[in-house]
C-alpha cells in the first residue's frame, strides 16, 4: 500500500461527502508517499506522469525482511 496522507473528519462530515468534495490531508502537496506492506513502512515513493498514466519513482526501500512482514 502507499500512504497519502490521514485525514480525521466527523461522521456529520463524512455523511456530506459528495463527488466534489474535497478532503484536506494532512501531508503538504509534492511530499513522498509512505510504502507500506502489511502496515510496516519499507520506503518512499513520489509520484510521476509516464506518458498518459501515473506510477511511482520509488526514492527509497529499507532492506526487506519477508519473513518479518507475514501477518
Amino acid at each position: 500500500t502507499l500512504e497519502v496522507g490521514a485525514a480525521r473528519i466527523s461522521l456529520q462530515d463524512l455523511a456530506r461527502l459528495d463527488a466534489n468534495s474535497v478532503v484536506e490531508l494532512d501531508t503538504l502537496a509534492g511530499e513522498p508517499l509512505t510504502i507500506k506492506v502489511n502496515g510496516a513502512p519499507i520506503g518512499r515513493a513520489e509520484v510521476v506522469v509516464s506518458g498518459e498514466n501515473y506510477g511511482l519513482k520509488v526514492l527509497e526501500l529499507s532492506d526487506l525482511d519477508l519473513d518479518s512482514l507475514d501477518p
